[in-house]
């Protein structure tokens, strides 16, 4: 990971909750932010993003859809993330989440609204207004 980026813990109590399992909640996201596309994963998995979309942790996917949400808000496209996880060490369900940024608020707010989009993919949240979040976003690096 570069020399800025922000740790995240997120706390997931329903295990129901903890995986993004089949093909309709990963096809959602893919259609909201088509740039997820674009991105890889580095855990060693041979198969594309849509595919690793369909079954991983809710926490890798917030991630990967934070990552986007900064892209989108102008934030360089090279920027990494990585979700770990020790339940012994952690807590149970708890995960956490690394992202670099250029901006501190930027990436945080990126979390944030990351989380309410997966929220609403999975029938738990309201609708999000993704491109008034993304225009306040990209407003914060002007």
């Amino acid at each position: 990971m570069g020399e800025f980026a922000v740790v995240a813990l997120i706390r997931i109590p329903d295990r129901s909750h903890r995986r993004l399992s089949g093909d309709a909640s990963a096809r959602k996201l893919i259609e909201i932010l088509p740039g997820l596309t674009r991105h890889s994963c580095e855990n060693g998995s041979a198969h594309g993003i849509l595919a690793e979309l369909t079954d991983t942790e809710t926490a890798h996917a917030l991630e990967h859809v934070a990552l986007e949400i900064m892209a989108q808000a102008g934030s360089p496209r090279e920027l990494r993330g990585r979700t770990e996880w020790d339940f012994v060490r952690d807590g149970d369900g708890v995960f956490q989440v690394t992202i670099e940024y250029e901006r501190d608020d930027v990436a945080v707010g990126s979390l944030r609204v990351a989380r309410d989009l997966l929220e609403w993919t999975m029938g738990v949240g309201e609708p999000v207004d993704l491109g008034g979040a993304i225009a306040l976003l990209g407003a914060l690096r002007a």
